[in-house]
């Protein structure tokens, strides 16, 4: 047998404590990765993913420190290797893609010269050679008129082509072993499917191995060959992916499973109880004792090893044999919506333009706004009190864009833009009265750039508190508990700074902040993007609770066109910052009329390894809407002629209750089922 290029070996990582107590993250974790296979590692926040990732590649975080075995790459423990013998390694033989793109992009450095660089550290061409191959790797990660992005900077991307940035630096090296941590994250449905499939081939073609670390277990079925379950620390399940995910042998890894919405049904699945345990505090039994529903003492007072099944797993449970006997969990019910008022709207859109263009000198001094496709054209919708309105679209569309809008943090071009039917949002954020503030928050896609990085918990959840309702002293601390209860946060979190939590949970306080305002309308922005699945059906029900308790509405972003099913009543797609369909979503998934609706759902991502994307080899989407016609004419799959090029579709009902905007006869759209 070959010698595997990463092997792990009896590896402990742990943090000492104030107390001088040393706490395990990770325990006992043995792993090989051959050439050209992918391990997928799975679990909640916290359960060590990442920190394993790292250490792969010799990083540990400050704090961290080694207790026991070694990491060895291509047969060298990576960590008694010095400073410049890792240099040599990373980013070329052994590259990392990290989870945050915004935080590994250099903002004052425009994106060709970043990964220019990354080209000629770690190969031989020359100047014309590297920009050809950096135009090459920015066509490869679906980004489209490479010539035009190389010259932008990070923040004049959107956040989904800052990550495909991200991983066009870390292929430049064309690496031996790739590093994947939550690297199609921010990514829309269409693009993580090609970046997927792009991951697939090079895997296949080059011998690249991968570690692919997710909570998204789409995208692990869609990549691994194996997966490997953590559960606070430690392997619980381990073993072939198709066997893992078909028939899970742990509870646990069967609890990740049932948490994940699904495509064909608007069903908000059940979040399994409980937390994972704090580091060190999983006690002398089994770690997932206390949440597991068929724990038995036994489970509590000794640890499980793990042991090889009948199917060529590897499982740490005492009672593996029963998981396929546990009943199914009970899902939390939607709202009822039969007695709502379908005429009494909390917000209106009337031909809305938005444009991120900024009047040069001449047109201040007119008064005039720049003549220039605007971002957002065109939008007209009603949005009814106390229902969640789901805006779905590839990366770049403008959905956050209409979230902002409304926000106040960018002011419509022209047209209106009106909450309950008589306070105008057209105008800025300062411009607003406290109570508006108030009734109207926005919960932003990645936390770390809505978070202040210097204050605690307990601080950033008290500023809304304080500044909406007074509080202070011991109702502003109950009331802040109160609040990390709801998104499954423990009171010790509330003096922890953003730097000390996970991705998920970062996010989880973010959302804990919007909620704290007891908001009326509430702007969800890729809010459960960051969360494990568990977490994420947490929330969704926590989002669903507080709209039966406050009729609270949402507007819902979303690229997960799943959570979106599961929670929306009515979905808008967007297309280039125009509407394209629109209607209630159970007939705009079991019937999509528009081509580009189409796509979309056709591009989904299940957790099973037999599901197959349908994808178009050649889709790239556009960098800019064409000047006139419909805008997605350049990649439509059934494009009629000349009059998709030069005239804007209207807008028909289709046969199943909505709308699209699109020339096709209606009896040629044939919706799928």
């Amino acid at each position: 047998m070959r010698e595997p290029l990463v092997q792990v070996r009896n590896l402990g990582i742990g943090l000492t404590n104030r107390a001088g107590v040393t706490l395990p993250i990770l325990r006992n974790i043995d792993l090989a990765i051959g050439r050209g296979e992918t391990i997928g590692l799975v679990g909640e926040s916290g359960c060590g993913k990442s920190t394993l990732a790292l250490a792969m590649m010799g990083y540990l975080k400050s704090g961290l420190h080694v207790l026991e075995g070694d990491s060895l790459f291509r047969g060298r423990n990576v960590f008694d290797m010095g400073t410049r013998a890792l240099e040599d390694i990373r980013g070329g033989e052994l590259a990392l893609i990290p989870q945050n793109a915004g935080q590994s992009l250099t903002p004052t450095s425009r994106i060709g010269r970043q990964i220019d660089e990354s080209v000629k550290l770690h190969t031989r061409l020359v100047r014309e050679q590297r920009r050809e191959r950096v135009i090459e790797l920015l066509l490869q990660v679906r980004l489209p008129q490479p010539e035009e992005l190389l010259k932008r900077y990070p923040h004049e991307l959107s956040g989904g082509q800052q990550q495909r940035a991200a991983i066009a630096m870390a292929l430049a090296g064309e690496p031996d072993v790739l590093l994947l941590d939550e690297p199609t994250t921010g990514l829309d449905v269409t693009t993580q499917a090609h970046i997927l499939e792009l991951l697939r081939d090079l895997a296949a073609e080059t011998g690249t191995a991968m570690v692919y670390v997710s909570h998204d277990l789409g995208a692990i079925a869609r990549v691994s060959d194996r997966i490997a379950v953590m559960y606070a620390g430690e392997f619980v399940l381990e073993g072939p992916a198709r066997q893992v995910l078909k028939q899970p042998a742990h509870p646990y890894a069967r609890g990740l499973l049932l948490s994940i919405p699904r495509l064909k049904e608007a069903v908000v699945p059940a979040s399994m109880p409980g937390r994972p345990p704090l580091p060190g505090g999983a006690g002398q039994g089994c770690g997932f004792a206390d949440r597991c529903p068929m724990a038995e003492q036994r489970c509590r007072d000794k640890r499980p090893t793990l042991e090889p099944t009948t199917t060529q797993e590897f499982v740490r449970c005492h009672f593996h044999e029963r998981v396929e006997q546990l009943p199914p969990p009970e899902p939390p019910k939607r709202p009822d919506r039969s007695g709502r008022d379908e005429t009494d709207s909390i917000l209106q859109f009337n031909d809305v333009a938005i444009s991120y263009a900024k009047p040069g000198i001449v047109d201040q001094i007119l008064g005039r706004q720049p003549n220039v496709t605007p971002t957002i054209n065109e939008i007209d919708l009603t949005i009814r009190q106390g229902e969640t309105f789901g805006l779905v679209g590839e990366s770049g569309s403008g959905k956050s864009t209409i979230l902002r809008a409304i926000a106040g943090l960018l002011p419509p071009q022209s047209g209106t833009i009106t909450y309950e039917e008589a306070e105008s949002l057209n105008t800025s954020v300062e411009e607003r009265s406290n109570d508006l503030l108030r009734c109207v928050q926005l919960i932003f896609q990645n936390p770390d750039a809505s978070l202040n990085p210097r204050h605690t918990v307990a601080e950033i959840l008290a500023q809304p508190l304080k500044l909406y309702f007074g509080l202070g002293g011991d109702e502003l601390r109950e009331r802040s508990v109160a609040l990390l209860e709801q998104v499954r946060l423990r009171v010790d979190y509330l003096e922890r700074l953003p730097s000390q939590l996970s991705g998920g949970e970062k996010q989880r306080v973010a959302v804990a902040r919007a909620f704290a305002a007891e908001p009326k309308l509430v702007l969800c922005d890729e809010v459960t993007s960051a969360l494990d699945v568990s977490v994420q059906a947490a929330v969704l029900d926590l989002l669903i609770q507080l709209q039966v308790d406050q009729g609270t509405t949402y507007v819902f972003v979303s690229h997960d066109l799943a959570v979106v099913r599961a929670l929306a009543d009515r979905v808008a797609v967007l297309y280039q910052g125009r509407l394209c369909e629109m209607g209630p979503s159970e007939n705009v998934y079991r019937f999509p009329s528009h081509p580009y609706t189409e796509v979309l759902l056709g591009a989904v991502l299940e957790p099973d390894p037999d599901a197959e994307p349908t994808l178009a080899a050649d889709d790239v989407a556009d960098l800019f809407p064409p000047p006139k016609g419909c805008p997605f004419q350049r990649r439509c799959p059934r494009k009629i002629g000349d009059i998709c090029d030069d005239e804007t579709p209207p807008w028909r009902p289709a046969e199943f209750g909505h709308a699209i905007r699109c020339h096709i006869p209606l009896d040629e759209l044939c919706g799928v089922q």
